[in-house]
């Protein structure tokens, strides 16, 4: 299988692995966003806490110039780290959600 097509494979697993959790809160509802074609990931939810609207992003990810871009990481186990255990490496990441000048002060990937 060539790399962009394990990435979306691993992708999907953590998207689809998170989305089989309740909040322990509310009526929220877990909605996997998989765009494979434009390769765009996202988990949000969305639903009421009592008469509160909630709704938000819990994962974005994006698959571009060849390498896995984090936009949000809203858990608390840290997507980058299950990428990791599953064998990527730090360099096939990017940690978009950091400013780049900051990236390079991490070792992951800086774009």
């Amino acid at each position: 299988m060539d790399r962009i097509n394990q990435y979306m494979k691993y992708i999907e697993e953590i998207i689809y692995q998170y989305a089989t959790h309740k909040p322990a809160y509310g009526d929220i509802e877990l909605q996997p966003i998989i765009d494979n074609k434009n390769k765009h990931y996202q988990l949000v939810y969305l639903g009421w806490n009592n008469d509160e609207r909630v709704r938000g992003c819990l994962i974005h990810i994006n698959i571009k110039n060849n390498k896995i871009w984090i936009q949000h990481d809203g858990t608390e186990e840290s997507v980058a780290n299950i990428l990791l255990e599953k064998g990527l490496t730090k360099k096939d990441i990017v940690l978009a959600f950091h400013a780049p000048f900051k990236r390079k002060y991490t070792d992951f990937a800086e774009q």
